[in-house]
């Protein structure tokens, strides 16, 4: 297989924004970075705005910048490795998470083909399948990535915040985008998927609205899994709009801690109320676990090379 280095100075770069607080703050800092970056803002739908950002790419494949993220200049220095077996593909590159000091896909940087995004049916677009309805990524297509680029900041409004950890409260409760029976949950959601959601129901105190990240992956688990609430409704930012309007009066302090007690009884999940001080040793240290390699190394070959495959 032939491969072809393409320099990510010389791909399109969009910044895809809607709603974010700190938006037009960070679309000033992005284009100080990235002179030649071009923008879509406010699309409705995930799967509609990814096909706008492709409308407006020059390059067949082009960077996208979520408007909640800022990326780590030295990413616009490196040479991406684009071999026939991805054409059509889409990369996605890992992000810290400014909450609760997670390294993993959501928010981070990412690099789509036009072919890729515009063939697509995801999200609000979805063509009914389970991989299709919340997700991009159970496409073979679709390279999760190894590397950390970037940091991802959804924590500058209590909405924003909540927003963040209830998609991530349900997302991650799936098996390949279908909802799992309480059986099922117990037997196969687990690893990274499993490691993950704990951390957002439990990290976060130290930060700026992280309790409201702790409250919405916490109250997002406990509706799709515990109260029948239809998880299909996190393709639309709306859906998510109308339920905050119910619950944006609560009292974080004490709704919080015993929506955590019923998820540690009912579906064993190992989540803690951390302090803000324990919070803040937990990411020291988590951070240090993640070193960067290649940019064009995979997420899958490193999980293959530690368990010996």
């Amino acid at each position: 297989m032939t491969s072809t280095q393409k320099e990510i100075a010389d791909l399109d770069c969009i910044y895809l924004s809607f709603d974010e607080p700190q938006k037009e703050e960070f679309w000033i800092q992005i284009q100080n970075m990235v002179p030649w970056a071009k923008r879509v803002d406010g699309v409705k739908g995930s799967d509609a705005a990814h096909k706008a950002a492709a409308a407006l790419s020059d390059t067949e494949f082009f960077i996208l910048i979520d408007g909640d993220n800022l990326p780590d200049k030295d990413f616009f220095n490196l040479k991406l490795d684009i071999g026939e077996e991805h054409a059509g593909a889409a990369f996605r590159w890992k992000a810290r998470n400014h909450i609760n000091g997670l390294m993993y896909g959501n928010g981070g940087m990412s690099c789509w083909s036009k072919e890729y995004v515009n063939n697509m049916r995801t999200h609000e677009a979805s063509d009914g399948t389970n991989e299709t309805l919340v997700e991009f990524c159970f496409d073979p297509k679709y390279f999760s990535m190894h590397n950390c680029y970037s940091t991802t900041y959804p924590n500058y409004s209590p909405f924003q915040a909540w927003r963040a950890g209830f998609r991530e409260g349900v997302k991650m409760c799936l098996d390949r985008g279908r909802l799992p029976t309480l059986v099922e949950f117990g037997e196969k959601v687990r690893g990274r998927n499993y490691d993950n959601l704990c951390i957002w129901q439990s990290a976060g105190a130290d930060i700026e609205n992280g309790d409201w990240a702790i409250y919405g992956a916490r109250l997002g688990t406990y509706m799709v899994m515990l109260d029948g609430w239809d998880y299909k409704k996190v393709q639309w930012f709306d859906n998510l709009a109308e339920l905050w309007e119910e619950i944006q009066h609560h009292d974080v302090s004490s709704k919080s801690p015993p929506l955590g007690e019923i998820l540690r009884r009912r579906l064993t999940l190992p989540i803690a109320d951390l302090t803000p001080d324990a919070s803040r040793f937990f990411k020291h240290h988590y951070g240090k676990m993640h070193r960067n390699v290649d940019i064009n190394t995979t997420e899958m070959s490193v999980i293959r090379k530690m368990e010996g495959w």
